[in-house]
């Protein structure tokens, strides 16, 4: 049995340079947005059941997943949103499942920016935050993403509170300064979760 860690934090907190840190040092990492997006490529059963779910404007000229319409249309109807994730969520976690216990590194990250929410970090053994207060959030997010503050604001709202976040991690890396400091707030982190992992092993 693999040892998994689960890696969160809201958006622009830095989780992608946290789990790109691990991938350096040759552990494997499960990307639940990745794994998210495969399920519904063109030709997965997914996809056929959110054409089948909402009708054929969910599609775009190519067949694939019309993302921004869907997102537009969840943002009018919320219980929308459950419709779609009723369909989703329990392929994305057999995907994540498969991909976990494939790992053949000393452990395992399983990246995913809603890992309380969904109950994936049921599937952690550990679980780590990256945390940045919300103005570093707004500031990284607006720069990267090209999107408006209010579609960040409202992103950041949608998920669950930092404090709340905070309470649930077993390891809270404070992401706010420089690359730098994060990678030495993660090192021994790293050799903390090797000895974790040796000893679930014996």
């Amino acid at each position: 049995m693999i040892y998994i860690v689960g890696l969160t934090g809201g958006i622009g907190s830095g989780k992608s340079a946290a789990s790109a840190w691990f991938e350096q040092q040759d552990i494997v990492v499960v990307d639940a947005d990745i794994v998210a997006r495969e399920v519904v490529e063109v030709g997965q059963p997914a996809l056929f059941e959110i054409q089948k779910k909402f009708g054929d404007w969910v599609l775009d000229e190519n067949g694939s997943l019309n993302r921004s319409a869907l997102r537009e249309h969840i943002f009018k109807h919320p219980e929308a949103r459950q419709q779609l994730e009723e369909i989703t969520h329990p392929v994305i976690r057999q995907s994540i499942i498969t991909q976990l216990h494939q790992a053949s590194s000393a452990y395992a990250i399983l990246v995913s920016p809603l890992l309380f929410e969904t109950d994936q970090h049921l599937l952690c053994q550990r679980n780590l935050l990256i945390d940045v207060p919300a103005e570093i959030q707004l500031e990284r997010a607006s720069q990267r993403d090209g999107q408006s503050l209010e579609q960040i604001e409202r992103i950041i709202q949608a998920q669950m509170s930092r404090s709340e976040k905070q309470k649930r991690a077993d390891d809270v890396v404070d992401n706010s300064d420089t690359l730098d400091s994060l990678y030495q707030q993660l090192q021994p982190l790293h050799q903390r979760y090797l000895q974790f992992a040796q000893a679930t092993q014996q």
